[in-house]
Parts: C-alpha cells; structure tokens; sequence
C-alpha cells in the first residue's frame, strides 16, 4: 500500500529468505501451524490506519453507549445464554477488507467484527522471526497505540490472569490440539504461562470447577474463553453434553464472557453508519428488498468461519429465509488488487485487535493480523495452488 515499500520488499525478496523465515517460524512449535503464511506483510499508511481507527472509534461510541447491552438482548439466542458478570468484551476484533471506492481510492471497509479473541499471542512470534529474516523500516511497527513487544504481552497478561496466578487460569477450548489456530494456543502458554485445557477435561463440584495441572486437581478461576459456541452445537452428543456445564452458575471470571460473542457481532453492523462501514440491514426490517441484489452478501447472524454466506445474492435466496429475523443483508464492498506479487496483485483484509482492561472506559488498539488472497473470497478454499496468500500482518506507519 506504500508503493515505495512494496517495491523495496519486492526487489529483495527471495525464496531462500522465505524458507528459512518458515523454518524458524515452525520450529518454534512444530506441526502447530497448519495455514499458509503468506510472503510479505502489509505496509501501511498513517493515513489508512487512521481511517481504520476512525471506524473503530465509532463503532466503540455505540459500544460503550448506555443503552447498548439492551438494543443487543437478542442477539444471543435463548439457549446459549451465560449466567455471570458480562461487565465489557475484553476483545474486540474489527475486520476491513482493502478496498476501492468510486474515486479510485484505496479505503477500508468494515466486513466482520468480534467480541471475542483472535491470534493474539502468535502475533508477537510472527513479527519477532520476520525481523530476523527481512528488513523493517525503523518507522513501522505491528504495534498500535504507542505499544511495543514488551507492553503489548505485559497488557494480554493482565488482561488475561486479572488478580489470579497463571496455574488458576487457563484457555478453554473443544479439542484444543485440533484447532487450526493452536499455534496461538502454544504462543498464550509461552508469554502467560496459562494451560490449554479442553471442555471436555473440565472437572465440576458444586460451584467450582477444576482441572488436572500435571497430576494436580488446581482450581479454575478465571477463563480464557476460546469456545465458540457454534462449533460446540456440532460436536457429538457427549461432548455438547459436557458443555452445559458452562450454562451453570460457577464461581468462574470470564475473559472475555461468551455472551459477548453474539452482543458484538454481525448483529452490531445494522447499528453503525460510518462512511467505511457498509450499509447493513436485517432482513425482517427491510421494507422492500433492492433491485440490485447482485451487490449485496446474504449473511446468517449466527455462523462462524463464513459458513452459510451467500455471496451472489438471489430473489430466490431471500424467500428461502425461514428466519428473517436472524439474517443480514449487506452491502458488497470491491476489494482492491492492492499487494503486487511476482504474478497477479493480492487482495488484502485487515483485523484490528482492541483489549479492554478492566477499569477502562474504553478498550484501546493494540496489535493487527492480516490476511492475502488472490481467490473471490479470503480464505484457504479460495487460494489453493497460490503464492503470496495466506496468513500474514501488518506494519503501520508511525
């Protein structure tokens, strides 16, 4: 996004440099990554940052607004409510894909957002090999808001523990050694000292619940909760059986709660009007339904991973909607073939991390991942047999 960067990075690049980035980025858990990572970071621009931050800040106004907790009481379903002290989403994700507006200018545009964690660990070990192996300008950082390597881990760190030891916490996930994004698992012990424990380990007496700490029943008291609920829904009747457990009163802290989850989520978009986040609406509330579907995306509220997405938007697939009510309909924004690559240029979609201390009265940005794509949509399926795709990062200028 910076042409002089891009080109610089280009013209040094190298398969040798690429393989012994790779090599050093899986030997520090091995057989833990199972994405692609992609050949270069993205260089970005202080003004497209700021307009990125512009877009969060706005969205947070709506967030942190009294009224907030009852305009979204439906958006967990009635099932999978949590009992517990919600206080704020510790997390906050905000997905902008990089896109070209009718000016012909590079902009970002709000596709997704999420009450809920992402790669924040593996993060911090993904800049720390790039650096050994590619040059970085001395005025861009992955960080955000004036954090660096040691700040950054030392606020997941009491975001993450609160006021508990790290042998009372752990990260709370279904099969956790199964997860494509396990590395962030690994990465979470290595900086907090913190366990992943599996749902199905979960020890329950009474109020209190406990796991098996190398041989010792410990206590849990806070959880770093990495279950999405719509994959436990899928899980074999034993396992769902297990997870109602987490519907129970416990004597747990949540970080950040599960209800969360649902509360900032694709049922937020229809509350936002800002120039780069794209007109949303739920389908039960539009009156008369656009003539030109064709640049609408069809959305379920409740899915994960893109699962159930329509991309080129029908009449039939309106009436189709049993539920309405559980469905957005959403602008369709075009992406820009913005990174140029040795063959055809890249698309790109940034998510920005936001952590919420408790205390604050807003969370703050802190860190960002990124993700290439050469296929109509981001997404492994969509990019087999290419190069410069996959996993990546940004760098923002300072």
């Amino acid at each position: 996004m910076i042409p002089a960067w891009r080109k610089k990075f280009n013209e040094e690049f190298t398969a040798q440099k690429y393989e012994a980035f790779l090599k050093e980025l899986h030997e520090a858990h091995p057989g833990a990554i199972e994405f692609r990572v992609a050949e270069t970071p993205v260089f970005v621009s202080k003004q497209f940052t700021a307009q990125m931050l512009s877009a969060c800040e706005s969205i947070i106004d709506t967030i942190t607004a009294p009224g907030f907790k009852q305009l979204t009481a439906n958006a967990i379903p009635q099932h999978l409510q949590v009992p517990g002290d919600e206080k704020h989403s510790h997390f906050i994700a905000f997905d902008f894909g990089i896109c070209i507006n009718d000016n012909g200018e590079y902009e970002p545009q709000l596709i997704e957002m999420q009450g809920f964690p992402s790669l924040f660990a593996y993060e911090v070990l993904l800049d720390d090999v790039f650096r050994n192996h590619f040059p970085v300008p001395a005025n861009f950082s992955c960080y955000l808001s004036g954090h660096n390597r040691q700040s950054y881990i030392q606020l997941l760190k009491e975001i993450i523990l609160g006021s508990h030891q790290p042998e009372n916490v752990i990260l709370l996930e279904i099969f956790p050694e199964q997860q494509k994004t396990k590395i962030d698992f690994r990465c979470t012990a290595d900086y907090l000292g913190i366990k992943a424990v599996c749902l199905t380990e979960l020890i329950k007496e009474g109020r209190k619940l406990y796991y098996n700490n190398n041989g010792t029943k410990t206590e849990i008291k806070r959880i770093y909760n990495r279950v999405i609920f719509d994959e436990l829904q899928q899980q074999t009747a034993d396992v769902q059986e297990k997870g109602k457990i987490l519907f129970e009163e416990l004597d747990v802290e949540w970080c950040p709660h599960p209800n969360w989850f649902y509360r900032i989520s694709k049922y937020t978009l229809p509350l936002i009007r800002h120039p780069y986040v794209p007109p949303t609406y739920f389908l039960n509330e539009i009156k008369q339904i656009p003539a030109d579907l064709e640049n609408y995306v069809l959305k379920p509220l409740f899915s994960f991973a893109g699962q159930g997405v329509v991309i080129d938007v029908t009449q039939q697939d309106i009436e189709n909607v049993t539920d309405p009510a559980n469905w957005i309909l959403q602008r369709k924004v075009t992406y820009a073939d913005v990174i140029q690559t040795p063959d055809i240029p890249a698309k790109a979609e940034i998510r920005i991390f936001y952590f919420w201390k408790d205390g604050e009265a807003r969370p703050v940005a802190t860190n960002n991942l990124g993700r290439l794509s050469k296929g109509k949509m981001i997404g492994v399926r969509y990019n087999k047999d290419k190069e410069w795709v996959g996993g990546s990062f940004c760098y923002f200028e300072q």
